[in-house]
């Protein structure tokens, strides 16, 4: 509502079936009289298509627009419509592309347009919760409490993480009907979504890479050894990976670099945007979690990585998100970073007890950035707050999703 109260244009954008119909049709932004238009109907979109400038000069706004990808030959309509009557709230858009991936769309309405993205629901958001965890995490003083902190098992924590949050997946309670909407979802965006944004000529060849990136999640993205197993050329693999990042399929986490006076690697991570996708494109179980602990730690690291994405938007921080890692082999899962350049780490064990050598990356990155460096926390399957020293902590994961007072 703040972004429709000064903004002409504001696009709301995310993966397909992560709830932007169902936002933007809410009782909250149509009591203004505002219509809805969806270009996944085939009459309107072939109106849109014939005649882009007059689609638009027929419409009475305000207006929301849905599913706008479909028809990037609205968006300099758009931009003459915002010029000659520069009003704010006029266009609501939501698109299941990233424009900021594709300049051909955003160009245009460059200074005009505010974007939002909406993710699958938060942890949080199941619960009726708004969390805090990031702001804390940059407090002067630590707010967790030695002790127990969470009475909730390995085994829900784990099923929290196999369902996701996308909301008709998280809305089915058997496993097989999540699979089947899964399915029918990927259908949909690789079929239709990706056809839309480019040329692909092999287009069985993109759900493969998304598969093996998958395997990989929580990996350096190495194009090298992707295009080997996939038997693809480097420049159509990097072609089809940016289809798949414009999707929100994929994600990628850069790495953390400063004064530090030593290399980093600067290779990327690589990420689904849902473990819920994640856990159906591997078949993966509670089960399976609980046999492989390498397997258990990737899926978690991309769990926390999407909780943190989630609330950084509510948070009064809002940092930005990396890794660290030094050619030498010492890590930090995730570093957050704010405006004032103070940092603090993340990191992410699958197990439910913790040593002295849970915290060693987060001691070392400490040791790198100096004064930079506000707190750690390593996130554990256990019960207990763990406190390694002033600005080290051992947490349960779900105090990830819990209300801080």
């Amino acid at each position: 509502m703040q972004a429709l109260a000064d903004t002409p244009v504001v696009l709301v954008n995310g993966a397909r079936q992560s709830g932007k119909s169902t936002l933007v049709q809410s009782a909250e932004l149509t009591k203004d009289g505002r219509q809805y238009l969806t270009f996944d109907d085939p009459g309107v979109l072939a109106a849109a298509k014939r005649d882009p400038n007059g689609f638009i000069a027929g419409l009475n706004t305000p207006v929301t627009l849905d599913e706008v990808q479909h028809v990037p030959e609205l968006f300099p309509a758009i931009k003459v419509a915002v010029d000659r009557k520069r009003e704010p709230g006029r266009f609501l858009l939501t698109g299941s592309a990233n424009v900021m991936l594709l300049p051909k769309l955003s160009e245009p309405l460059a200074g005009r347009m505010e974007i939002l993205t909406l993710w699958p629901f938060s942890q949080g958001e199941m619960n009726s919760v708004r969390e805090g965890f990031i702001d804390p995490l940059f407090s002067k003083q630590p707010v967790w409490t030695p002790g127990k902190s969470s009475g909730v098992g390995r085994d829900e924590m784990m099923d929290k993480v196999l369902i996701g949050g996308y909301p008709v997946a998280v809305a089915r309670n058997v496993g097989a009907r999540r699979k089947a909407w899964f399915q029918s979802c990927l259908t949909t965006i690789l079929q239709r979504d990706v056809r839309d944004l480019a040329n692909v000529a092999d287009v069985s060849a993109v759900p493969r890479l998304l598969s093996v990136v998958a395997a990989r999640c929580g990996g350096l993205l190495n194009f090298a050894d992707l295009s080997r197993t996939l038997a693809l050329p480097q420049t159509t693999l990097k072609r089809y990976f940016a289809l798949l990042k414009a999707t929100f399929l994929v994600q990628l986490l850069r790495p953390w670099s400063g004064n530090l006076g030593q290399r980093l690697i600067q290779t990327p991570k690589v990420y689904l945007d849902d473990t819920g996708l994640l856990s159906q494109l591997l078949g993966l179980t509670a089960d399976r979690l609980q046999l492989e602990g390498t397997l258990a730690g990737g899926v978690l690291e991309n769990f926390v990585l999407m909780e943190l994405r989630k609330q950084s938007a509510w948070s009064e921080i809002q940092p930005e998100l990396f890794y660290w890692r030094t050619a030498s082999g010492q890590e930090v899962d995730i570093v957050l970073e704010d405006n004032a350049g103070r940092l603090a780490g993340v990191e992410i064990k699958a197990g439910a007890t913790l040593g002295g050598s849970d915290v060693r990356g987060l001691q070392a990155m400490a040791d790198a950035v100096g004064k930079r460096w506000v707190r750690g926390v390593v996130l554990y399957t256990g019960t207990e707050v763990i406190p390694f020293a002033g600005n080290l902590h051992g947490l349960p994961l779900p105090l990830l999703w819990a209300a801080h007072k």
